[in-house]
């Protein structure tokens, strides 16, 4: 009796454990509703996806999703190999959907290639229906009157579904659209023509086709604000004279220096002068010496030439009063 409850206890595990693998393997309910929406999908097909591990929960879902819309292009197939190369089904088949909605020339090779480049396609869809506005950063350029300014736009874009794979993003279309106002800026001749008429920044910037190449279109550039900063020409103009006055000081300093120099290049001069002079004296006495013996000078001579040298110290020191004290002065005097 044990026996045969224990046997039915078993046998009736079992039997659950191959119902749940099979509802496993085999999505039943799934298949079902698969039927009732109108998708031609076998309960075998949903099986080899558990194979070859393609979710079916994932596939299927999307697959009524694309049929209720119409979207008869979409194939089983397709959404398997696209889910293998790691993309995102769902997205792709909500942005199918919304762009037939929405007139959009999208087809699923496209939209899978947006996808696995690693762009949203949904939301690139929903840009392209609804546009998305961009605030720059502050943009900082300088009028031809040194005057800097200081300014903020607003850039409306819409999605370019056709330059999504391999197009710029949006830092490169803010980047384009700071250098156009700083181009825009720069090239006005005074600042207050910039604050009077801002929209002629924004028709300078639109002109240049700043969207060329990227995954955006620009529709429209708006100056949300604009402030004056500082007078970079008159700070420039004060560098500028500060150089020049470096300039000056080290042209001076330089000539001081080369005086100096001079200078006492002049008094090594004199110096070896004077030297040379008291030399020369030194040697006087040695050749009076010898125009005595050789008889060249005489005594009269001698007495002569000793009257003209103190007549001549007293012409200098009569020359020269200061440096004598008046008694001085009397005793050269008699």
């Amino acid at each position: 009796m044990n026996l045969s409850i224990i046997t039915i206890a078993l046998f009736a595990l079992g039997a659950v454990l191959i119902i749940v693998l099979f509802f496993h393997y085999v999505p039943f309910f799934l298949w079902l509703s698969a039927k009732v929406s109108g998708v031609n999908i076998s309960l075998i097909q949903l099986f080899l996806m558990r194979i070859r591990n393609v979710p079916p929960y994932t596939i299927v879902p999307a697959m009524i999703e694309a049929h209720k819309a119409g979207l008869n292009t979409i194939t089983r197939d397709g959404l398997e190999a696209h889910y293998l190369a790691g993309g995102h089904v769902e997205k792709v088949v909500h942005a199918l959907v919304s762009a037939a909605k929405a007139n959009i020339e999208l087809t699923f090779q496209m939209a899978t290639a947006i996808d696995l480049a690693g762009r949203d396609v949904f939301e690139a869809v929903q840009m392209s229906v609804n546009p998305k506005v961009i605030d720059t950063p502050p943009v900082t350029a300088v009028a031809k009157d040194g005057i800097q300014l200081i300014a903020k736009a607003r850039v409306t874009v819409r999605a370019n579904i056709k330059q999504l794979v391999g197009g710029a993003g949006e830092d490169t279309v803010l980047a384009r659209v700071g250098e156009g106002i700083v181009s825009s800026i720069g090239s006005s001749e005074n600042h207050k023509s910039v604050l009077e008429n801002p929209d002629s920044i924004s028709k300078l910037v639109l002109r240049k086709g700043l969207d060329a190449g990227t995954a955006f279109e620009i529709l429209s550039i708006d100056i949300a604000d604009i402030d004056i900063g500082k007078n970079i020409g008159a700070y420039l103009q004060m560098d500028q004279a500060q150089a020049d006055k470096n300039i000056a000081q080290a042209k001076a300093e330089e000539r001081r220096a080369m005086a100096v120099a001079l200078e006492q290049e002049m008094k090594a001069k004199a110096e070896e002068a004077r030297a040379n002079v008291i030399q020369a004296e030194a040697e006087v006495p040695k050749a009076m010496a010898d125009a005595f013996r050789s008889g060249n000078l005489g005594i009269m001579d001698y007495y002569r030439m000793k009257n003209i040298q103190a007549d001549t110290d007293m012409r200098q020191s009569i020359a020269q009063p200061n440096s004598h004290t008046p008694g001085e002065e009397s005793s050269i005097l008699k």
